[in-house]
């Protein structure tokens, strides 16, 4: 049995998971970490993680990018490992995040879900063939209209698995409003729709030569997410201190 606190348990996605761990034998909630307390769970709530006393094999991590940092300090010292999938981090967190694997186990990804972690491999694969035929690319992502960071974190993880082919010779461009030339060959352009309830559209465009060719993944529920989640805290419980990303996941299974 996979002993989990829930990091944001009262937050959409905790609240997903904890119904999801519910119906699963092998993992279960023993507390949850949440500031909001206006819901009622099965397992005791704690307003941050400093509180926490409830010993545990894994932390699943969907809360604010603002509770990050005492998150990662506290899985270092209690030797917890964290599956951490809260976008929005600074550059400094990123860094803090790296910093924390030396000493314990942590997963990190931007997007939980198989079929994007697959689209990720797949953009390795393609994006050389097509960019040296002269093909631009760009990214369009959709979220619905409470998420704060814009572009999304899977968005830039995909534009990441594109610029790992090419060696970073892409530059990333969020915004052209200010001025006024001729699209560069060697940039990719992201641009984030924020509205309804939208759980997560991605769309890789190639745009070539009288031709188009597009990538997408449609998140039709939060499900696939938490789904990924708690498949990845099954994989991470009792792992060495690390560096681990959905694929390491998806190879183990």
């Amino acid at each position: 049995m996979t002993r989990v606190i829930m990091h944001g348990c009262n937050g959409r996605m905790g609240q997903n998971i904890t119904r999801l761990i519910e119906a699963d034998a092998a993992i279960e909630i023993v507390a949850g970490i949440d500031a909001f307390d206006g819901i009622t769970n099965t397992y005791p709530v704690f307003k941050s993680i400093a509180e926490c006393d409830v010993e545990a094999d894994v932390v699943i991590d969907f809360a604010a990018a603002a509770a990050v940092d005492a998150l990662l300090d506290y899985c270092a010292e209690k030797q917890i490992p964290v599956v951490l999938c809260t976008t929005g981090l600074t550059p400094e967190q990123i860094n803090k995040v790296q910093e924390t694997s030396q000493k314990v186990a942590v997963l990190k990804s931007a997007n939980m879900s198989m079929g994007i972690n697959l689209l990720q491999k797949v953009l390795k694969d393609i994006s050389p063939i097509l960019a040296e035929a002269g093909f631009d690319i760009e990214i369009v992502e959709k979220h619905h209209n409470q998420k704060k960071d814009s572009p999304s974190g899977t968005a830039l993880a995909l534009g990441d698995s594109i610029n790992e082919a090419f060696e970073e010779k892409f530059d990333y461009v969020y915004d052209r409003s200010d001025r006024s030339i001729a699209r560069p060959k060697q940039e990719i352009g992201f641009s984030a729709v924020r509205g309804g309830t939208i759980v997560g559209d991605h769309d890789v465009i190639f745009a070539g030569e009288d031709e188009v060719i597009t990538l997408s993944h449609r998140a039709y529920s939060r499900a696939v997410f938490g789904k990924g989640a708690i498949q990845a805290a099954k994989f991470l419980a009792g792992k060495p201190a690390g560096m681990y990303d959905m694929s390491d996941v998806i190879n183990a299974g």
